[in-house]
């Protein structure tokens, strides 16, 4: 082999070396020729373009991202200062919209989360924020989805992580809790009293019905005192019979003189 066929070899392997790109199973590419976007995007694997800056391939990962939203001043409906934090999962679902549409569209998700964010929150109340956190994700992924839909982008999920609160807040939300505890505490005793009261009510009337199981009551009642005397003196209550008796001969007593 001659060496002039050598270096032609070696000059047409280094131009298809210098073509070949690689993508991975999760990376898509966009083909700029002379300029201008082609409109078939290159799957992973093996692809071959033109070399000497004739095709440019841009790569575009199409795994979800996991965009950490920093920390953001807040003053909600009710004229609360909080701050706000979030993590936003969202992915690239047409690389060529995020290469043609927006430059950088990691930097551009990142602003449109922050002040999304704000945003919503401030149109709410400050119990909605802590109490309706589903409701809350699901505004903030509704408004993000819809403004990035035309970059390409997908928002999935987004978790507000933390709400902080300014410290006489949380000394007046404890007052608050405390007081509701105190509230809570004082009306089950209310109806503790009210239910003993229409159990003993229930059994006075009983017992009025049925002599017999008032007498009953009552050597249970002399049972319990006699054991549980500590000295050798035992109080015997009287019967009920002999003490109306008692209260009749009186009364007739009182009449005669």
């Amino acid at each position: 082999m001659s060496i002039s066929l050598i270096v032609i070899l070696v000059i047409v392997i280094g131009l298809i070396a210098s073509g070949v790109r690689i993508l991975q199973e999760y990376e898509r590419g966009v083909v700029f020729r002379l300029g201008n976007a082609l409109p078939q995007v290159k799957g992973p694997g093996l692809n071959l373009i033109i070399p000497f800056g004739v095709d440019r391939l841009v790569k575009v990962d199409m795994r979800v991202v996991t965009l950490d939203v920093p920390s953001q001043e807040v003053i909600t409906r009710d004229n609360v200062s909080v701050k706000v934090n979030a993590v936003i999962y969202f992915q690239v679902l047409n690389s060529r919209k995020a290469i043609l549409e927006i430059n950088n569209f990691l930097y551009a998700t990142s602003q449109l989360a922050q002040t999304t964010l704000r945003s919503v929150c401030g149109q709410q109340e400050l119990d909605y924020l802590l109490t309706e956190r589903e409701k809350l994700n699901s505004d903030i992924q509704s408004v993000l989805d819809k403004h990035t839909d035309p970059w390409g982008i997908k928002v999935n999920l987004v978790e507000v992580k933390q709400i902080d609160l300014p410290q006489e807040m949380q000394r007046a939300m404890a007052k608050q809790a405390e007081a509701e505890r105190d509230r809570r505490a004082k009306v089950i005793h209310a109806i503790g009293e009210e239910e003993a009261a229409e159990k003993l009510a229930a059994a006075a009337t009983k017992m009025n019905q049925e002599p017999v199981s008032l007498q009953l009551r009552y050597l249970q009642t002399m049972a319990e005192i006699a054991a549980s005397q500590n000295s050798n003196t035992t109080i015997v209550p009287l019967p009920m019979e002999l003490a109306a008796l008692l209260g009749n001969w009186a009364d007739s007593n009182k009449a005669k003189s």
